[in-house]
C-alpha cells in the first residue's frame, strides 16, 4: 500500500505543498517528502492526524479496498480447495503464500484452518483460532474458527476450555440459505437450496460418525455398524463419490474394522 502516493494525491487535491502540509501537522518538509518518495512512512501516530487533516477515512489514507482484498482473499482461497482433499501440503503452500501479500486476511486464515491437524498441532490452531475470533467482523467466520478452537482445546485435554469454545457458537435451529430456499424464487432458491442440501448432508453424515462412536464406547459394535453401513447407504442414493470430505472412505474404513472384530 503506496500511502505516499495517496498523500501526495490528497495534497494535490487541496493545492498546498509539502512545506504547508508540514506546518499543518508538525513535521519538516523534508519528512513529507521522504514520504511521498517512499524513503520512509509516517510514524503510525501521525496516520489519524493526516486523515483527519485531509478529511478523509483511514482506508483512504492506506488507499485500502476492503472489497477488493476480500476477493482476492477469496479466489486464493478457492485455489487452495482444489487441492484440500488430496494434497494438505500444497493447499497449505497456496494459503500461506496468500497471507504473505494479505497478513491476518480472516479469509486466509481460517482456510488455513482447514488443512491443520488440531492433534497434532493443537497450540498453533489455538493462536490461529483466537486471532480469527479477535478480527473478523462475519459471524459466521467467527463462529466457523470456535470449532477449530473447540477441538484443539479437546486434542490438548482441556474440555473445560473446549466448552467455552463451543458455548461461543449459537444454537440456531433454521439457516440464511433455508430461508432463502423457502422464500426465494428462482436461480436465487434453487443456489440456495443446493448450499443448504450440501451443509445438510454433511451434517447427516459427520452425525452419523459422532452416533457410531457412542456405540462403539458402548461396546454396541453391531449397532454402530449399522451407523457406518446407513451413512454409505446415503451416499450411494445421492451419487456421492470419493474425495467429499473422505466421508466415504472413513466409513469403509470403519466398517471393515468392526466387520474383523465382530468375526
Amino acid at each position: 500500500m503506496k500511502i505516499g502516493n495517496k498523500i501526495r494525491e490528497l495534497r494535490k487535491q487541496r493545492g498546498i505543498t509539502q512545506e504547508q502540509l508540514a506546518d499543518s501537522i508538525g513535521v519538516s518538509f523534508q519528512a513529507v517528502s521522504k514520504w511521498e518518495n517512499h524513503i520512509a512512512l509516517p510514524d503510525i501516530t501521525l496516520t489519524p492526524v493526516l486523515a483527519g487533516y485531509f478529511g478523509v477515512s483511514m482506508d483512504v489514507l492506506f488507499d485500502f479496498n476492503l472489497k477488493e482484498v476480500e476477493e482476492k482473499a477469496l479466489a486464493i482461497a478457492r485455489e487452495s480447495w482444489k487441492y484440500r482433499s488430496t494434497d494438505w501440503a500444497k493447499a497449505r503452500k497456496i494459503i500461506d503464500d496468500g497471507l504473505k501479500a494479505y497478513p491476518d486476511n480472516v479469509i486466509l486464515l481460517l482456510n488455513r484452518l482447514y488443512v491443520m491437524h488440531s492433534e497434532e498441532t493443537p497450540d498453533e490452531v489455538i493462536a490461529i483460532a483466537l486471532k480469527i475470533i479477535d478480527l473478523a467482523q462475519d459471524e459466521a467466520i467467527k463462529y466457523d474458527a470456535c470449532q477449530f478452537l473447540a477441538y484443539a482445546y479437546k486434542a490438548k485435554g482441556d474440555l473445560a476450555l473446549a466448552r467455552k469454545a463451543i458455548d461461543l457458537i449459537p444454537d440456531i435451529r433454521f439457516s440464511n440459505q433455508r430461508l432463502k430456499a423457502c422464500i426465494l424464487e428462482g436461480e436465487e432458491k434453487w443456489n440456495a437450496a443446493c448450499q443448504e442440501f450440501n451443509e445438510a448432508l454433511y451434517a447427516l453424515m459427520f452425525i452419523h460418525y459422532r452416533m457410531a462412536e457412542c456405540c462403539e464406547e458402548r461396546g454396541e459394535e453391531q449397532e454402530a455398524l449399522q451407523y457406518y453401513e446407513n451413512a454409505l447407504h446415503v451416499l450411494d442414493l445421492y451419487g456421492v463419490k470419493k474425495g467429499w470430505y473422505g466421508f466415504r472412505e472413513g466409513f469403509t474404513e470403519e466398517i471393515a474394522k468392526l466387520k474383523a472384530k465382530l468375526k
